[in-house]
């Protein structure tokens, strides 16, 4: 092969490496692709969260004992939104189920016991009881001292601490079955029965804060209780934000309300069951 011949073989092998591969870029709307630009990572969910709800919580202040001591069914709805906040961990709470006294799934029913006794005490503690031997959850208690009634945390969506809250869970994700149950609340919490009675009020250890109302909310019956009687199992007694992923299942009993309960006297049973015969059933349209 002659020197002319080489050369023009060399210059034929030469490649143009690019500074990014092609997988780096996108393009544009007008699909020119003379004209390249970077990809944008995705946002996850617990980012748009957390940016969505940052300016809300840095304005949040502690909710005071008198918000909670309330019926557990008016006050169910009024946690949607709220934060619960440990230490470096503040959740938004997503889905919520009202148990109220005279009720056959509230833990109130066995009476005043040795681990029941929080349900008795004045609104605005925690109650915190262990499930199945493995799960700690986290209830907020309602209504005076002496009712036994209580709010149950189902489901929550992350603002901050995902770190830890990864930690405390022993997973990775940010999706919202990272918190999407009430065994992973009070996991992501750290929580313990040793928590029970623990005034949410008090500044430091585990507070309950203002929040954002939701704009909207779905109802539907609560869960694992097919142990209680038919009219509170029917009982539309479970709460949930309306339009977010971070709620439990089963999601498919949930649906938008015909009204929302605003500071009713009688337990909102649904299409059927009846309970304290004699008083009014105080409803507000949601909009």
């Amino acid at each position: 092969m002659s020197m002319s011949e080489m050369k023009r073989t060399q210059r034929f092998k030469r490649v143009l490496k690019p500074n990014k591969t092609i997988e780096s870029f996108a393009f544009n709307d007008d699909h020119e692709k003379s004209k390249l630009k970077p990809k944008v990572k995705a946002q996850s969910q617990f980012d748009s969260i957390s940016i969505t709800h940052h300016l809300s919580f840095e304005k949040s202040t502690i909710l005071a004992p008198d918000f909670c001591q309330i019926d557990a069914l008016d006050l169910a709805p009024l946690l949607l939104g709220k934060y619960l906040r440990r230490d470096d961990v503040v959740l938004q709470i997503t889905e919520v189920e009202a148990y109220r006294p005279n009720d056959s799934a509230c833990h109130g029913r066995f009476g005043v016991t040795a681990r029941t006794a929080p349900v008795f005490g004045p609104g605005g503690h925690a109650y915190v009881y262990l499930c199945y031997g493995l799960h700690n959850m986290l209830n907020v208690v309602a209504d005076k001292e002496g009712v036994g009634a209580a709010v149950l945390i189902r489901s929550c969506a992350p603002v901050s601490g995902l770190e830890t809250i990864q930690q405390r869970r022993g997973v990775k994700t940010e999706k919202p079955v990272l918190l999407s149950g009430p065994g992973k609340v009070g996991q992501a919490l750290g929580l313990s029965t040793e928590w029970s009675n623990h005034p949410l009020f008090t500044p430091g250890g585990l507070e309950l804060l203002d929040g954002p109302k939701p704009e909207k909310m779905l109802i539907g019956p609560r869960v694992g209780i097919e142990y209680a009687s038919p009219e509170h199992v029917s009982a539309l007694w479970r709460f949930a934000i309306a339009d977010t992923p971070w709620i439990s299942a089963p999601k498919n009993t949930l649906r938008p309300p015909e009204s929302s309960i605003v500071g009713s006297e009688e337990p909102y049973l649904g299409d059927q069951g009846e309970e304290g015969k004699g008083r009014r059933i105080k409803k507000e349209r949601v909009k």
